[in-house]
């Protein structure tokens, strides 16, 4: 455009005249997009994360303080953060097996696979404590308990180890964590996700037997059942990073506390030796024998 009917143009255009508050509410406005950081300082770092509450969250129980308590109760701590961050992609993984998004599921449970091998590496740093250091304030830890864990225990029944008698046998657990226990023993699981997979692909799942055929049809024909042999070995990974953390963790407490019971009143390593059997998906290990 010629620049003489370009400043016509500017010329013709209403003007817009503007007090002092005006021009604050604009720069009020501009403002707004800044919201995080060292310019906007609405939002930081600490605040976000909640670091005030989080790092005011290790009270000891021992007097005077034993060095050591504080080592075992973050270790503890982190661990049910993690747990929260299991639950939150497992329920995920499960609803979109349900939904027919494998692969989504599929990415899910691979990000479950390298959370779970922190967990098993996590105990690492719990025995740097000594036997020693640990009694310093283990009395003191009476009568609570790790398998008062109810994170834990709803990954278990998530997982498919549905057992309602751990709801009965739970003590000093509020109602709230009552309910997310029944809750997660209502509710379908990883493996009755997985068998909506098969359904949907026009595998037989009515019953174990003809579950484990259908496993062996995927199992033979891979390149017709890619995504959802890939899924199965997701699950199966799943599995086994449970039973590695049940069997590193005995292995711990053994070598922390020998045989005596758990504060808890179990019979410590006993009781823990008694789940190592267990597993969420014998339909697939059982395969193993029978390709």
């Amino acid at each position: 455009m010629h620049r003489l009917s370009l400043i016509a143009l500017l010329l013709e255009r209403p003007q817009r005249t503007c007090d002092y508050g005006d021009v604050m509410a604009e720069q009020t406005e501009d403002e707004q997009f800044v919201s995080f950081g060292e310019q906007g300082a609405q939002l930081t770092y600490g605040s976000y994360l909640r670091l005030p509450q989080l790092l005011d969250a290790q009270h000891l129980e021992s007097d005077p303080p034993a060095h050591d308590e504080l080592l075992f109760i973050t270790i503890h701590q982190v661990y049910e953060l993690w747990f929260k961050q299991l639950l939150h992609e497992a329920v995920a993984a499960r609803d979109a097996m349900s939904d027919g998004r494998v692969w989504w599921a599929q990415h899910l449970l691979q990000r479950m696979h390298v959370i779970e091998r922190v967990l098993v590496h996590q105990i690492d740093v719990l025995e740097t404590m000594t036997p020693q250091d640990f009694l310093e304030f283990r009395q003191r830890l009476a009568p609570a308990s790790g398998f008062q864990s109810v994170q834990f225990r709803e990954l278990e029944f998530l997982s498919g180890a549905k057992d309602a008698a751990y709801v009965e046998r739970f003590r000093g657990i509020t109602e709230a964590e009552q309910a997310h226990l029944q809750k997660r023993l209502d509710e379908p699981t990883l493996w009755d996700a997985f068998l909506d997979v098969l359904r949907a692909r026009g595998l037989p799942a009515g019953s174990d037997e003809e579950v484990s055929q259908s496993l062996h049809t995927v199992a033979h024909d891979r390149s017709q059942h890619a995504d959802v042999w890939a899924v199965s070995e997701a699950l199966l990974q799943h599995d086994e990073l449970a039973a590695n953390w049940r069997a590193r963790h005995v292995t711990m407490v053994e070598r922390m506390i020998g045989s005596k019971s758990g504060t808890g009143g179990s019979s410590g390593s006993t009781y823990l030796r008694s789940r190592l059997p267990l597993r969420y998906y014998p339909l697939l290990w059982g395969l193993r024998s029978e390709l």
